[in-house]
């Protein structure tokens, strides 16, 4: 018998706390949860509901406090300083709210940026890699414009080329329509949803269920705990009509 793969993230009563000398500020409270590959998940809930900072321990950029979590089944507790960097660098990505964009650096080399430091893609290999990225979000007409001659969307679209250059396995994006108008956010969204088309996990966190509405699944956290874990509407009215047909 064919043992199955663990899933691709999973916590286990996970907890954070931060502390300052000795006073302790509790943030995240007894998480469980499981995120399949090819996954699209929202993480929703109001400011200080701990959404960001669930996200920065999934994305390897804080550590937990208590209970476990799980990378393809490895703890990641036990895993080496070096180890972490490694994944950092290959195996998920980040697009944030406020861009993180050099502005007086063209679109290429903005996108180019995580091959600089990637341990095992090659020099021959970059170009045709940043070349595809930006052709995935719909910028080749723009690939040698500074960024700082970018409209909010295309810089957006830009930073979700940067994430997606490395080929990651898991792709996160922070409030990523945030700073965009409504027509720009949705651009920036159906680019996301592309990328899950095409089989990339997604894990978005916003506070608007406009934007949270887009994914399968809808994660709610209110003061650090989560409160619900359900399709979003969206996937259930698909869900519901692929009976009628």
């Amino acid at each position: 018998m064919i043992k199955a793969a663990p899933p691709l993230i999973q916590a286990k009563d996970l907890c954070k706390s931060y502390f300052n000398e000795e006073l302790e500020t509790k943030v995240l409270f007894d998480i469980n949860l499981t995120i399949e590959k090819g996954e699209f998940i929202s993480i929703m809930g109001p400011s200080g509901s701990g959404k960001s900072t669930l996200m920065h321990i999934l994305g390897f950029l804080d550590h937990i406090t208590s209970g476990a979590y799980l990378f393809h089944g490895e703890p990641t507790r036990k895993m080496t300083d070096d180890e972490l960097a490694r994944i950092r660098a290959t195996r998920v990505s980040f697009v944030f709210q406020a861009f993180n964009l050099l502005p007086r650096t063209s679109v290429r080399q903005n996108v180019l940026l995580p091959l600089l430091y990637h341990p095992t893609i090659t020099v021959e290999e970059r170009g045709k890699r940043v070349e595809d990225a930006i052709a995935t979000v719909g910028l080749n007409d723009r690939i040698d414009y500074l960024s700082s001659q970018l409209s909010g969307g295309q810089k957006q679209r830009v930073a979700i080329a940067r994430a997606l250059v490395t080929q990651p396995e898991v792709i996160f994006a922070d409030e990523p329509t945030g700073n965009l108008d409504s027509h720009s956010g949705i651009q920036v969204m159906a680019a996301l949803q592309r990328l899950h088309e095409e089989g990339h996990t997604i894990i978005l966190v916003t506070h608007e269920s406009s934007t949270a509405e887009h994914a399968q699944r809808i994660i709610h956290l209110r003061d650090g705990r989560v409160t619900e874990d359900s399709r979003s509407f969206k996937r259930r009215i698909a869900h519901a009509s692929s009976f009628l047909k």
